[in-house]
């Protein structure tokens, strides 16, 4: 009787071991086919982000040849030109090389537009070489005002573009001893590296600025490179900047100018000031009436995979030719 017991519980022993031993088998093959499994949707991912970066360069390609070609035909830049048409979402499905599944809904798009960048005000106008630039910081300052905020954070802007900017090469005094007693002089730097100006939500950094006041200010401001003054397009930029632009202008007459220009832009810049209450008071320098930088805005649907992206682009003139894209920032 002791001896089948005994053997009971062997058996009984083997059958659990074989249990466990099973579950461990299967968890096993399992995490294997996870793994796999795992590795497949990385590639696949991969596969999806080199694509999408294929489409942006795509992008981009078509909106440096819609530049070029209205540089060859035009010589003034306005919101009525096929630059300014915005791209409808585009599909691109029967384009993009992958595996077809029966009864899938694979969704591949392209949309997107072109700004006029010089339509936004350069804040890098503000200081060239640590020396501030007066007549810019009124224009910022009125257009402070327009969109209602403090015309006084005008100053603190330009002392702090001017801060992160590279000291100017030391010149020696000519013979005679004369000095540049009542001239401008350089913004003191701050303690410390310089920091430029990189985008317009660095200001953030500036006493007085607000995530409220940058929601006002983003669509009307940008920072491009180069230390060299960015006239503002009349005939893209919005009410606000053009107000800001002409001393003395108001919104209203602004407004007016904006609709009036959707039929009739100007193609010179003497039509402009001639047209323009106020217009003789106006510097030279701080206007112009065709472009040569572009922010190309792609939005990109590949599958569960998107891509946002803005990218700036230098066109040059006929002379040279072409365009070069700047930066692109994704998210």
């Amino acid at each position: 009787m002791r001896a089948y017991r005994s053997g009971l519980r062997q058996r009984g022993v083997a059958v659990v071991t074989a249990l466990l031993l099973t579950t461990l088998a299967i968890a096993i093959v399992a995490s294997l086919f996870w793994q796999q499994q795992v590795q497949v949707r990385s590639m696949e991912n991969q596969r999806l982000h080199l694509q999408t970066k294929w489409i942006l360069r795509g992008a981009l390609d078509w909106a440096s040849l819609v530049l070029r070609q209205d540089a060859y035909t035009s010589n003034y830049t306005s919101l009525d030109q096929v630059w300014a048409t915005p791209l409808a979402e585009t599909r691109l499905d029967q384009y993009i090389e992958r595996e077809r599944v029966a009864g899938e809904t694979f969704d591949a798009s392209l949309s997107g537009n072109i700004i006029d960048a010089t339509s936004r005000y350069n804040l890098g106008n503000l200081a060239k070489d640590r020396m501030k630039n007066p007549e810019q910081v009124r224009i910022f300052g009125r257009l402070l005002d327009n969109l209602r905020v403090d015309a006084r954070l005008a100053e603190r802007v330009a002392n702090f573009v001017a801060q992160g900017q590279q000291a100017p090469a030391v010149v020696d005094p000519p013979a005679g001893g004369s000095t540049t007693t009542g001239q401008p002089q350089p913004v003191p730097p701050t303690a410390g590296v310089p920091i430029p100006l990189l985008q317009p939500d660095d200001l953030l950094a500036v006493q007085g600025f607000t995530p409220e006041i940058m929601a006002k200010l983003r669509p009307f401001l940008i920072v491009l490179p180069g230390p060299e003054l960015t006239p503002l397009n009349v005939n893209t930029v919005p009410a606000e900047l053009l107000s800001a632009l002409v001393p003395d202008m108001s919104l209203s007459e602004a407004n007016s100018l904006v609709a009036r220009r959707k039929t009739a832009a100007w193609r010179e810049k003497i039509a402009f000031t001639s047209q323009v209450s106020h217009g003789d008071k106006v510097e030279d320098t701080a206007f112009n009436v065709k472009s040569d930088w572009f922010i190309v805005q792609s939005r990109i649907r590949l599958d569960r995979a998107a891509l946002n992206a803005e990218s700036l682009i230098q066109r040059r003139g006929i002379v040279g030719g072409g365009t070069q894209v700047i930066w692109t920032r994704q998210n």
